[in-house]
C-alpha cells in the first residue's frame, strides 16, 4: 500500500484519503498490536491512512497563519506517522487521541520555525501569544464591534501591551489569508470536500477522549513531583494567569533563579511522563 502524498490540488488529495475507511476500535487495536509485536508495516500503513482525514481537519485549524494548507497537512502527516510508531494499544485509548498531540506539535513547530528569520517562539509565553493572538483579536472584535486596542488584547491574554504590539508587527509581516478557497466563487473551501458521514460523532469522540487522556496523564505526571514542583507547574505553566518567578520565590523564600531551576527540573519530569507533548528532534 502506497501512502498518498499532498501533491497537485488539495481536493484530489482529500478525495483520495476519504476512500480509506475509518477503523473500529477492535480493528485498530488488532492492527496496533500487530505493529507493536511484529513490526508489521502493512498494519502501520492501515493505521496511518485511516486517520489522514483528521490531519486535514487539524491542519485547517491553523489556516490563518499565512501558510499553504498543503504544507500544514504534510507536517501533520509526519506527526501522525511518528505517533503510529510510538502508539501503545495497551494503554486503553484510541490512536487519534494520542496522535492529535503529535500532529499539532509538528504543525506548530513548523509554523514557529518558518514564520520569519527572527524566531517568534523562543519562550513559552511567546509561543502562547503567537497561537492565541488572532483568536483573542477576533473575540474582542465580536464583542466590541471594533478593532481592539493592544492594551485590551494584552489584558485578555495576561501579557504586556508591548509584547502584543511586537507580535502583531511580526505576524503582520506576512499576508494572511483567512480562508483558502478552491475556486473563485468564494464559497467552496477545501474542508467542504471532507466526507461528513459519521465525522461529527467521531470528532466529538476524539475531543472527549483527548480531554480524558490529558487529565489522566497530567494527574499522573504531577503525582511524580514534590509539592513545590507541582505548585510551580500548576501556577506557572498550566495557569491562565501565571505567577512570576519572583512570586514563586517569595512564596517559598527562595531566589528567582532558584525558582527558575526548580521549574526547569519539574518540566523535564513532566515531559518524561508526557512524551507526546514535545516531538523528538
Amino acid at each position: 500500500m502506497k501512502l498518498p502524498i499532498v501533491t497537485g490540488t488539495l481536493d484530489i488529495y482529500i478525495t483520495e484519503i476519504n476512500r480509506f475507511p475509518l477503523l473500529s476500535p477492535e480493528e485498530e487495536f488488532k492492527l496496533a498490536v500487530q505493529l507493536k509485536k511484529y513490526n508489521d508495516m502493512e498494519a502501520a500503513e492501515k493505521l496511518i491512512v485511516s486517520n489522514l482525514r483528521f490531519v486535514v481537519k487539524i491542519a485547517h485549524e491553523y489556516r490563518n497563519y499565512g501558510f499553504k494548507l498543503a504544507d500544514l497537512i504534510q507536517e501533520g502527516n509526519i506527526g501522525l506517522i511518528h505517533a503510529v510508531k510510538k502508539f501503545d494499544p495497551y494503554k486503553g485509548y484510541r490512536l487519534i487521541s494520542y496522535a492529535v498531540w503529535w500532529i499539532r506539535a509538528y504543525i506548530q513547530n513548523y509554523l514557529i520555525k518558518s514564520w520569519s528569520i527572527v524566531k517568534i517562539g523562543t519562550t513559552q509565553a511567546q509561543r502562547k501569544l503567537f497561537f492565541k493572538l488572532s483568536q483573542a483579536k477576533k473575540e474582542l472584535e465580536t464583542l466590541s464591534k471594533k478593532n481592539p486596542e493592544f492594551s485590551e488584547i494584552a489584558d485578555s491574554l495576561g501579557v504586556k501591551g508591548s509584547e502584543v504590539a511586537e507580535m502583531d508587527l511580526r505576524m503582520g509581516s506576512r499576508d494572511l489569508s483567512l480562508n483558502e478557497f478552491i475556486n473563485d466563487d468564494g464559497e467552496t473551501s477545501h474542508l467542504d470536500f471532507l466526507t461528513h458521514d459519521g465525522d461529527n460523532q467521531e470528532v466529538s469522540l476524539i475531543k472527549h477522549e483527548e480531554r480524558s487522556l490529558v487529565k489522566r496523564d497530567i494527574a499522573g505526571a504531577l503525582a511524580n513531583l514534590n509539592e513545590r514542583e507541582s505548585f510551580i507547574i500548576q501556577h506557572r505553566i498550566m495557569a491562565d494567569d501565571p505567577l512570576t518567578l519572583q512570586e514563586i520565590g517569595d512564596k517559598y523564600n527562595i531566589t528567582r533563579e532558584r525558582a527558575r531551576q526548580i521549574e526547569k527540573q519539574a518540566l523535564k519530569k513532566v515531559q518524561l511522563a508526557l512524551p507526546y507533548l514535545k516531538p523528538d528532534n
